[in-house]
């Protein structure tokens, strides 16, 4: 039987409380060499929920596996259905102002690099470069069987083709870009296959019980070697896809502070966790260090 992948942690310890003091985040910042590391929690401010903090999809929704996808017809077809239905919203998503707030770090010589645990580009969509998506992007569409990779909105315009009519009205969105429908809403909800072989298509993400690729984990470790600090920024740290950098950092005797409004597994190798919104926590900051933020546009 296959086991279930880590959803949720419960502390076992007894934690240092969060504080409001931005003080210690700003003195990172300030000397540079600042390795971010973000979770979902620095995209809710522009519409895409998280997992785990308050009102997570977790309390009401358990993501795709790998090992259902993989293994299941109709499994693939209730995810390509959610998927794009999802994906009409997800995809219009736009940067927050904690977004833009790394990218100004970033632009200003502050920042080593920037990993995120996220799927949604904004990062990039804010203007930062050399991204490492340690979870892939839900914009690409990889072939099981040959390998091909595409458009995830090529993807979208071939899916609405062959589901022409396909409306329903979707409870809510998740972070990893699905709707919730029903099995009745789903119905027959045709899939369409690699146009070059006609092999099973997947997002390219990793899909819970997956694992990241070793080239991508082994860069992630060189930028947290090189980094003076590690400021992790809305990541609850519950999967050991994030947490291990978190240690890494930890062991090396970097500095480890986390903005996260709830605590975290990582909590105990941190010097300070900032209890405030990212967006206001991000841009006070820049604002401290004389660092002007794109004021963008409302997501």
């Amino acid at each position: 039987m296959r086991m279930r992948p880590t959803l949720s942690w419960t502390p076992t310890e007894d934690l240092r409380p969060g504080s409001t003091d931005p003080e210690p985040v700003a003195e990172a910042l300030g000397a540079g060499g600042v390795l971010v590391l973000s979770g979902a929690g620095i995209s809710t401010e522009s519409g895409i929920p998280d997992y785990r903090g308050e009102g997570g999809s977790l309390r009401r929704h358990t993501p795709m596996t790998y090992q259902e996808f993989t293994g299941s017809a109709q499994a693939r077809r209730r995810y390509w259905a959610r998927s794009h239905l999802g994906w009409r919203t997800f995809g219009r998503a736009g940067p927050n102002a904690g977004h833009r707030a790394v990218t100004a770090f970033g632009r200003h010589g502050l920042l080593s690099g920037v990993v995120t645990q996220n799927v949604d580009g904004l990062h990039q969509a804010a203007g930062s470069d050399d991204v490492v998506e340690l979870h892939g992007s839900l914009d690409r569409v990889v072939c099981l069987s040959c390998g091909a990779s595409g458009s995830r909105r090529d993807l979208a315009r071939r899916l609405e083709q062959v589901n022409a009519g396909f409306e329903p009205l979707a409870a809510r969105l998740n972070p990893d870009g699905d709707a919730d429908l029903t099995d009745e809403q789903v119905g027959d909800f045709s899939v369409v296959p690699c146009a070059q072989c006609g092999g099973v298509l997947k997002p390219d993400v990793v899909f819970f019980g997956e694992t990241v690729p070793p080239g991508r984990v082994e860069r992630c470790r060189e930028l947290v070697d090189g980094a003076t600090s590690l400021l992790v920024l809305g990541s609850s740290l519950t999967v050991m896809s994030g947490l291990r950098f978190v240690r890494q950092a930890a062991q090396a005797g970097k500095p480890v502070l986390i903005v996260n409004r709830d605590p975290t597994r990582g909590d105990r190798h941190a010097v300070t966790r900032l209890t405030l919104p990212l967006g206001t926590a991000l841009t006070t900051l820049a604002t401290r260090l004389g660092i002007p933020v794109d004021a963008g546009t409302s997501p």
